[in-house]
């Protein structure tokens, strides 16, 4: 019975890879916007994040550009940009 499920549904690893399939999409969505701006303007996300935490958006609402901000920040200084993974 339990075969039946995991056909319709997927096992629990699939379910799970589809949902971070879609941060990574989101994540993906900023690249473009990150690799535009200056070197002094990403450092100013820092503090632009900062602000946002505190009129109360929430760490999961943020995560997907704050990840783009950073890995942006490690493409530029260890010239690597890290793949993705789905």
């Amino acid at each position: 019975m339990a075969s039946i499920f995991t056909r319709l549904f997927g096992s629990r690893n699939q379910r799970l890879l589809r949902t971070y399939g879609k941060v990574v999409d989101k994540i993906n969505a900023f690249e473009d916007a990150m690799q535009s701006l200056s070197d002094e303007q990403l450092r100013q996300k820092t503090d632009e994040f900062r602000e946002r935490v505190q009129q109360g958006t929430t760490l999961d609402e943020m995560l997907p550009e704050a990840f783009a901000a950073v890995r942006e920040s490690a493409r530029r200084s260890l010239g690597l940009r890290h793949f993705d993974v789905q």
